[in-house]
C-alpha cells in the first residue's frame, strides 16, 4: 500500500465502490448503517485525510434536476397522465424558488437513467413519476440503489428505502371513500381499477375502501371488482362488463378519475343516471372532475404539496440530509356524483 491512503484503498479493503467510500465518509443516508460504519473504522485505522480540494472537483453541482415521466396511454398526444399534468407545474415552481433549472423527459426514451443525467452532470437528482406496471418498475428503482443515484419518485414505497418515495395516504384514501359512500345511504358496491402487485397504489385504495366495507358489515366478496387501468376507456370497458355480469350496484368507487370519467360515460350511454342510480366516486382531483357532468365527487391528492416535497426531499438527499416527510394525506372533495343520504 502506498505511504497515503487513498478512498480506493478504502473501497478495496471493505469490499465497496468508491463512490459507497465517499457517501460513507459523508455519513449519507444512501449508505446503510453497517457499512458506513466499516468504511469509516477502515478509513481511522489508514489514518485516511479527506482531500478536500479534490472533494470539491468531484461534487460539483449542475443546479439541475431531471423529472422523468412515464407514458401513460391518453386521448391526446401528451402521453402524461393529467394527474402528473398538475404535479409538474408545482416542481417547476418549486424548482424556481430554489434556483433549480429542470430538466423534462420520458422514463422510457433512456435505459440508463443514472449513466444519461447524474453520471453525465446533467443532472445532480432524478425526480420519477408514474410507472405502468409496478413490478418491472421496481427493477429499475434497484437498480438506481445500487448505483447509488440521488432519486426520489412518486408513489409506492422502494423496499427498505421510503425515504425515497413521496406517497399518499392511499388506503386512508380508499376508507374516506367508502365512509362518504356508506353516508349518502349507499348499500350495494363495486370497484374498478387493478389491486395487484403490479398497482400497489390502487391496491391500498381498494384494501382501504374494503376496510370502511367491513365496518358497516360489508364483505369484500360482496363488492364485485373490475381491473382497469388508469385510463377513461378502461373505465368505459370495465362499466360494460359490470353491468353484462347483472350485478346490482347502486355506488361505484373507481381508482382514478380518469376511470370514474369512463364509468359515468358508460352509464349515461346506457340510460342509468348518476347520482339517481348509481353513484360514481373517483381518486385524485385532476382538474377535468369538476368539470365533469355530473361534478365528481373524488379523493384529493394535493400536487401542489407533493410537487414541493419531491424537489425538497431530492435536495436534501442530495445534500445528505435527512427525509423528514414521505407521506401526504389525501382529503374528500364532495360534490355531485354520489347524491345526498338516501336513509
Amino acid at each position: 500500500m502506498r505511504d497515503k491512503a487513498t478512498s480506493f484503498d478504502i473501497a478495496y479493503m471493505a469490499g465497496v465502490s468508491q463512490s459507497t467510500v465517499s457517501r460513507a465518509l459523508r455519513n449519507s443516508p444512501q449508505v446503510n448503517k453497517e457499512t458506513r460504519e466499516k468504511v469509516q473504522a477502515i478509513a481511522r485505522q489508514l489514518n485516511y485525510k479527506v482531500d478536500k480540494n479534490a472533494s470539491n472537483l468531484r461534487q460539483q453541482r449542475s443546479s439541475t434536476l431531471a423529472l422523468l415521466l412515464f407514458e401513460d396511454p391518453t386521448t391526446d398526444e401528451s402521453l402524461i397522465n393529467p394527474f402528473f399534468l398538475s404535479m409538474l407545474g408545482s416542481i417547476t415552481r418549486a424548482c424556481a424558488k430554489r434556483s433549480q433549472d429542470l430538466l423534462v423527459s420520458f422514463q422510457q426514451l433512456s435505459d440508463d437513467w443514472h449513466a444519461d443525467y447524474e453520471d453525465s452532470n446533467k443532472a445532480d437528482g432524478i425526480i420519477l413519476l408514474g410507472y405502468g406496471d409496478y413490478k418491472d418498475y421496481e427493477e429499475k428503482l434497484h437498480k438506481l440503489l445500487a448505483q447509488e443515484t440521488h432519486f426520489v419518485c412518486w408513489g409506492a414505497e422502494v423496499l427498505g428505502h421510503p425515504e425515497f418515495t413521496l406517497r399518499s395516504n392511499n388506503r386512508e384514501g380508499g376508507r374516506l371513500a367508502g365512509e362518504h359512500l356508506l353516508a349518502t345511504g349507499h348499500k350495494k358496491f363495486a370497484f374498478v381499477g387493478n389491486a395487484s402487485e403490479g398497482s400497489p397504489e390502487f391496491s391500498a385504495r381498494y384494501l382501504g375502501f374494503i376496510d370502511a366495507l367491513n365496518k358497516a358489515g360489508i364483505s369484500a366478496a360482496q363488492v364485485p371488482h373490475f381491473d382497469a387501468i388508469s385510463t377513461e376507456s378502461a373505465g368505459d370497458k370495465a362499466t360494460e362488463q359490470l353491468l353484462a355480469g347483472r350485478h346490482q350496484v347502486d355506488a361505484i368507487f373507481c381508482a382514478s378519475d380518469l376511470i370514474a370519467i369512463g364509468v359515468m360515460r358508460c352509464l349515461k350511454r346506457r340510460n342509468l343516471r348518476v347520482p339517481e342510480d348509481i353513484a360514481v366516486m373517483g381518486f385524485d382531483d385532476i382538474p377535468v372532475a369538476s368539470f365533469a357532468t355530473p361534478a365528481l365527487s373524488t379523493i384529493q391528492q394535493d400536487t401542489t404539496q407533493a410537487g414541493e416535497l419531491l424537489v425538497n426531499n431530492l435536495l436534501q438527499l442530495i445534500n445528505n440530509q435527512p427525509i423528514t416527510v414521505s407521506q401526504i394525506e389525501p382529503k374528500l372533495i364532495i360534490r355531485q356524483s354520489c347524491g345526498f343520504n338516501r336513509t
